[in-house]
């Protein structure tokens, strides 16, 4: 995983994406991501995928494909959703049953939200920012987040707007992203 981290450190520099979020899991990857461009995220991942699979099979002697399909992605309505998103990636060690505590999980961002370790792929999101003025206050305000489970519908509309592709966000957000795509 520290290889496929460093991969991803160095495509999200290339490409021009900040990192605000992640669990890197043996068989999947949760990213939240605020890209410069358009194309930002759909280049980073194809160059990503290149160099994880060439890895991956020469150390396992194997060929062909790795991934089933190409990545899914979802368009986060900031204010409403994005600390949302954010309790659903951290969380993703505990509802697989890996940890009891997201703090026992070392390859995820909750370790940088709420305890203070670094990371250099790391961009604390403007939101998490606005938790408080210094560190030690953010990061509290950060672990309180945490002491209420996802309500099952969130979880339900996050699952379905990354597997879709489409906008995770309330009915407004949606029609305006709506009337930009068909302006586009």
């Amino acid at each position: 995983m520290a290889a496929y981290a460093n991969w991803l450190l160095e495509a999200a520099e290339r490409y021009g994406l900040a990192i605000h979020a992640w669990v890197l899991m043996s068989n999947h990857v949760h990213l939240l991501l605020t890209p410069d461009s358009d194309t930002a995220v759909s280049l980073c991942m194809q160059h990503l995928g290149r160099r994880y699979v060439r890895h991956f099979n020469f150390k396992y002697g194997r060929t062909g494909t790795l991934f089933e399909g190409r990545f899914k992605s979802c368009l986060v309505q900031s204010d409403a959703y994005l600390l949302a998103c954010q309790r659903y990636i951290e969380l993703n060690p505990v509802r697989a049953r890996l940890v009891s505590d997201p703090a026992d999980y070392v390859w995820s961002s909750y370790r940088c939200h709420a305890l203070g370790c670094t990371a250099r792929m790391w961009t604390p999101h403007p939101l998490y920012l606005e938790f408080g003025p210094d560190f030690s206050g953010r990061a509290e305000a950060y672990r309180r987040l945490f002491s209420e489970p996802l309500e099952k519908k969130l979880v339900e509309d996050i699952r379905f707007a990354a597997h879709t592709g489409l906008v995770l966000g309330n009915e407004r957000f949606r029609s305006e992203v709506a009337q930009l795509k068909s302006h586009a």
